[in-house]
């Protein structure tokens, strides 16, 4: 008995010293540089926090594309795990795009609750776990929580807290998980969110373990700064080095398909002529001096036209 003691003693202080030992920032938040260690692929700005800095404009652009464009052009890559469906809406029909900001909850526990506490205490964040990410959200931000689907119990957010993350990001979110107050959340004018199901109950036994690190949405992998596409019908986790080629792919693909429903409506081609994997020559003309006549239904700029040119062998 005494000798099962003093080893239960010495592995506690082993542990105990291997925590002391750890970087403060070693859980709640990643640093800086394990988002950079993550996302290596993003070669432009990124944030304070390390997450990929993808344009304004890219962004805002992002959230006229569709899934199956963007899912489509992400699986020719081998990016086969970035989309997730089976999703209600606080607002059926207003989508939105942003840049991912990770958040990974868990089942509590006493012993990882303690710690974890502590860290957060030193890295001065404040009120309930569940507000520590809400807390890092910046303008364009897409709260992206992995809550492991729990929905009794496991609501991450009520109204309060839908007004704050919406006070900081302008934008909305996307939980593996519950929420409550739906009827408030409907009244935030202007924020949208995915979630799995609405429950009264309030979070409990969950604790959030660490912000910015890469989390799993459904089937979906989803890295920090990754651009969000939620629409009807799922979302899509675009990585940030992608975010240009996907996005202006996706709207090269809108634009042949606009020209494709007005040529064969018109007469001027057949069916038999577009709905072909390549477009003969004389096609191809016609595509491009209708994109010319009807500069105000192209969204990218001259040069990433030209690459889409390139890209799909104009």
């Amino acid at each position: 008995m005494k000798k099962h003691l003093m080893i239960t003693a010495a592995l506690l202080g082993a542990g105990l010293a291997l925590s002391a030992a750890a970087p403060v920032s070693a859980q709640v938040m990643m640093t800086p540089d394990e988002v950079v260690f993550y996302t290596a692929e993003w070669k432009g700005e990124r944030f304070p926090d390390g997450r990929p800095k993808v344009s304004d404009d890219l962004v805002r652009r992002a959230r006229d594309i569709s899934l199956e464009e963007a899912w489509g052009t992400l699986r020719g890559l081998g990016y086969n795990n970035q989309f997730e469906a089976d999703w209600q809406a606080i607002h059926e029909g207003k989508w939105f795009a942003g840049r991912a900001l990770t958040a990974q909850y868990m089942p509590a526990r006493p012993d990882m609750a303690k710690p974890l506490g502590e860290r957060a205490k030193a890295l001065k964040k404040t009120g309930a776990p569940n507000i520590w990410p809400i807390n890092e959200l910046r303008p364009g931000d897409v709260y992206v929580a992995d809550g492991y689907g729990k929905i009794v119990d496991g609501t991450l957010i009520g109204d309060i807290l839908g007004n704050s993350i919406y006070a900081k990001s302008r934008n909305g979110f996307v939980f593996d998980g519950g929420v409550r107050d739906v009827q408030g959340l409907s009244q935030i004018d202007g924020m949208n969110g995915l979630f799995r199901k609405a429950d009264p109950s309030f979070i409990q036994e969950m604790q959030m373990v660490q912000i910015n690190q890469p989390i799993r949405i459904g089937r979906a992998s989803v890295l920090p700064g990754d651009i969000v596409v939620a629409k009807y019908g799922g979302v899509v986790f675009i990585p940030a080095h992608l975010a240009e080629l996907v996005i202006t792919q996706s709207e090269f693909i809108a634009l042949k398909d606009g020209f494709s429903h007005e040529v064969v409506r018109t007469g001027q081609f057949g069916p038999a002529d577009m709905d072909v994997d390549v477009w003969a020559p004389n096609v191809k003309q016609a595509f491009l001096k209708w994109v010319e006549a009807n500069p105000q239904k192209v969204p990218m700029t001259k040069a990433q036209f030209q690459d889409a040119l390139k890209r799909n062998k104009f």
